[in-house]
């Protein structure tokens, strides 16, 4: 079974899922960074491919994507880093980047290099829809992966089952259509959109990213889904902590405890 199906058999609300930048703030600290979230609870993590132009990243994520690519991260960079990953963690690992240096990678071998790694998931969020259909999923298939499509609140309803239908894994549903970034709370209107997509019956589970950043957005997220994805919180905090270690005892902290 795919890790990222066990992980929604066995544990249905509450799920933690972290994102980070590869290759920041040091190109050794991937590898780390991943071992570090798994060992203090983390449940699923995203490793971010830096690129050069990532539209749909607020200015924490982009400046840590600026900083990776100056460490001289790259895709077959990461791949080196990651090729022994499965001896080390068993959580769910999702691989998430721009269409662009996947597409100059070239796609089947990227989606190879997943799977011999040990990915399960990829998250494309510049992937039309129609160009997964027709290239993609089969790809995933043969490979194994999960491709996870993004909706938002501007999405309608006939492309969310759509999505629903053709795909797998889970629904990354973004709370907002602007661009990544922490928040303190969620807006009525946010809310809403949360509701409607709960209500609508889809038959995978769903988890709720862009400003999740402390309990109440998280507590938020998880009644409306299935759990939470965290990413430029915990990216402020790799840079501003002294250690890897301790930006994850502190996002966890923020999560659980605040």
């Amino acid at each position: 079974m795919n890790r990222i199906d066990k992980l929604f058999a066995e544990k249905q609300q509450g799920i933690i899922s972290v994102y980070f930048t590869a290759g920041y703030p040091c190109a050794d600290d991937t590898v780390p960074v991943i071992r570090e979230l798994a060992g203090q609870g983390v449940d699923m993590i995203e490793v971010g491919i830096p690129f050069s132009d990532p539209m749909a990243d607020g200015p924490v994520i982009q400046q840590s994507g600026t900083v990776a690519l100056n460490n001289g991260m790259s895709l077959k960079k990461l791949f080196g880093q990651l090729k022994d990953i499965r001896s080390r963690v068993d959580i769910p690992l999702v691989m998430m980047g721009y269409l662009n240096p996947i597409m100059q990678y070239g796609p089947e071998r990227f989606c190879r290099d997943c799977f011999e790694c040990g990915i399960d998931g990829v998250i494309i969020p510049d992937l039309p829809f129609a160009d997964y259909m027709s290239q993609y999923k089969d790809l995933g298939e043969e490979y194994g992966l999960k491709f996870i499509m993004l909706i938002t609140p501007e999405t309608s309803e006939e492309r969310i089952r759509l999505i629903d239908q053709n795909t797998s894994g889970f629904i990354y549903m973004v709370s907002t259509a602007s661009t990544t970034g922490a928040k303190d709370s969620f807006s009525e209107d946010t809310l809403e959109y949360f509701r409607k997509i709960n209500g609508m019956g889809l038959r995978n589970p769903r988890l709720i990213g862009f400003g999740i950043s402390n309990r109440p957005t998280f507590v938020a997220a998880c009644g409306n889904a299935n759990g939470a994805i965290i990413g430029s919180e915990f990216i402020r905090l790799l840079g501003r902590e002294p250690s890897i270690a301790e930006a994850v005892n502190k996002l966890m902290g923020k999560l659980l405890k605040e």
